[in-house]
């Protein structure tokens, strides 16, 4: 859509049109909204004044880029967002020539805007990258570092500062209170005060002349932290004003200079239930637009309560239990925590490297730390977990929400990596639960132990209830759930325990059925004696095949000498998951439970045999 010519009446009227839309499709598909909401006229702006594709945008995160996927070609295709084969809900070169760069993980954008200016000033081209990246995801360090090199290379580039107050809850660090409360400085205040002091020497007139001072003052001193970096400073603006955001993009862009122009916007904008620091509507489910009631009910808990829950009633035990989360407090279930001990449990914002370490230093204290954070995003934090948590064998416990598929949002968030990239770590063991019960005997374990564990579990519900008797944990043992004389046995290790039982239904066949519990240590005198009866293994595990749950298996029994084992895995193949809901996802890749009773049904030809 090409709206450079519109006018400001058009662009505005375009701005109601575009928020209509964001709030239908969202409110029937899920995704992003009071963050989308937010940033129309902005996003309207820089499509008024610069030139994408040519110059490159890039979302930071990219969650709140719904608008620039309407203005870029893809209003028709909008309604199947998120949806099993329709659009992302994130930036995607594959989809459109606009969008520069794939993006999920908070905090890139600068450092991608650095290396496209360096590359633009190498190629002597016209083009201008042009970053958007909110308040939040000025939390974590990785933006310094690129504003840092900025202000030393002085290349031409644009950030866009989107100052809401709120990153996904309430603002946390030093740079959100400093874009919020500069006026409350000791510079400010000795300034003014010494304005005042002289104003009482002057008529009763220059009240007014001192209250305009106070205005411009206001204006100016957010940006002097930027411009000690090197960088010019544009701001604040009202991120709801497209005529004003026009100007400032204008001159931005016309200064040939890194800039930053800060924007202050609300989240939720236009939509009432919505507007202002509420996270619930960050990111939401199907729900009626009308009163905002989500359409999805569940009364099983999900695995994410069910944590939060244990976490808080062993906390409450334990007084030296303590937590952390990296800007997720609710989706990791920490909320609760922080609000009830918040000596104890912290968000240290979009920083999952700082979170960690800072928990290591605990557990050298003598602390007991549980690590919130998601598993897609525990990758950001993989050295830390190495220097800082395992070398020396520091008792944390990484508690990782979202293993497995995460369904609608898609490449940059399933959690299929954590076991391929823990398991090659020393002296960390890593466990799953398969079901609630599981859950706690696991919580129960994990206060006792003494060195690093990573426990994983799914998005949503467990796939088992009560079906199987719980165990106590004892490091290192599995639990044999069904026994059989037959030579096929089903592996399955935390919430893919589930498909393994699941899939035994459909065939109507009574085959072996083994909880793995742990994956590192694994049971190997168990292990050892299934070698002995059966020599069809099947593997169910919701991760990737390479480094996974198959390919530790296979190498234990290469390690033992042992031949004639037939191994097939059910878990993620080569290649990145695609997003939509998480059952059209697993029947894409031959993993649902029908498409792999299917495949055993073949291989053993089971239509004509009875186990």
């Amino acid at each position: 859509m090409d709206i450079k010519s519109f006018t400001l009446s058009q662009l505005e009227t375009l701005a109601d049109d575009i928020r209509k839309k964001i709030l239908s499709v969202v409110s029937t598909n899920g995704g992003h909204l009071s963050s989308n909401l937010g940033a129309v006229e902005l996003s309207i702006a820089m499509h008024h004044v610069f030139n994408p594709p040519s110059d490159p945008f890039i979302f930071d995160v990219s969650h709140q880029s719904y608008t620039h996927k309407l203005l870029s070609g893809r209003w028709d295709k909008f309604d199947s967002l998120r949806k099993f084969g329709g659009i992302s809900g994130y930036t995607k070169p594959s989809e459109s020539e606009y969008d520069y760069f794939i993006a999920g993980h908070s905090s890139t954008s600068i450092s991608l805007a650095v290396g496209a200016a360096k590359a633009i000033k190498l190629k002597n081209e016209d083009r201008l990258p042009v970053a958007l990246i909110g308040d939040g995801a000025l939390s974590a360090g990785m933006a310094y570092e690129a504003l840092n090199e900025l202000g030393d290379l002085k290349y031409p580039c644009v950030i866009i500062l989107n100052d809401n107050e709120m990153s996904i809850s309430k603002p946390i660090g030093a740079m959100s209170k400093y874009l919020s409360q500069m006026m409350a400085g000791p510079f400010y205040q000795k300034f003014k005060s010494r304005i005042n002091q002289f104003l009482e020497l002057m008529p009763d007139s220059a009240a007014y002349m001192a209250k305009r001072l106070e205005e411009g003052i206001r204006l100016i001193t957010p940006g002097m932290f930027f411009e000690e970096l090197g960088l010019e400073y544009i701001g604040p603006v009202n991120g709801h004003n497209i005529k004003d955001l026009i100007s400032a993009f204008n001159v931005a862009k016309n200064m040939k200079k890194p800039v930053i122009v800060h924007v202050q916007t609300i989240k939720g904008k236009g939509y009432e239930i919505a507007e202002g620091p509420q996270e619930k509507w960050h990111g939401v489910s199907p729900f009626n637009p009308q009163n905002g009631i989500s359409l999805k009910k569940s009364t099983q808990k999900s695995a994410t309560e069910i944590f939060s829950n244990l976490l808080l009633e062993f906390a409450s035990r334990y007084d030296n239990i303590v937590g952390v989360t990296a800007a997720m407090p609710s989706g990791t279930g920490l909320g609760a925590l922080i609000e009830r001990f918040p000596d104890r449990f912290w968000d240290t914002a979009i920083a999952e490297q700082h979170a960690v370490t800072s928990m290591a230093a605990m557990a050298k204290e003598g602390f007991k730390p549980y690590i919130a954070i998601y598993s897609t995003f525990m990758q950001r934090a993989y050295d830390q977990v190495i220097h800082d948590c395992a070398i020396l064998n520091l008792p944390v416990v990484l508690c990782m929400d979202r293993a497995g598929i995460v369904g609608e949002d898609g490449e940059t968030h399933q959690g299929a990596f954590d076991i391929s990239f823990l398991n090659a770590v020393p002296n960390f063991s890593l466990v799953a639960p398969r079901d609630e019960a599981m859950f706690r005997q696991i919580m129960e374990f994990s206060y006792s132990f003494n060195s690093p564990l990573a426990i994983r579990y799914p998005r949503g519900n467990f796939g088992l209830c009560d079906e199987f008797e719980p165990v106590k944990i004892e490091l290192g043992k599995s639990q044999i759930l069904s026994q059989n004389d037959s030579d096929i046995a089903f592996i399955g290790y935390g919430n893919a325990v589930a498909k393994a039982f699941k899939t035994a239904e459909i065939l109507n066949i009574n085959p072996t059925i083994i909880d793995l519990i742990f994956i590192k240590p694994l049971d190997k005198n168990m292990l050892l004696n299934l070698t002995k009866t059966h020599k069809k293994w099947y593997i169910f595990s919701d991760s990737a095949k390479r480094g996974g749950v198959g390919e530790i298996l296979a190498g234990f029994l290469q390690e033992n000498g042992i031949n004639g084992i037939s191994i097939t895995s059910f878990e993620y193949e080569d290649k990145f998951i695609t997003h939509g809901a998480t059952n059209l996802v697993e029947d894409s890749l031959d993993i649902s439970v029908q498409k792999i009773a299917e495949k055993i049904t073949l291989e053993n030809s089971l239509k004509d045999k009875k186990y």
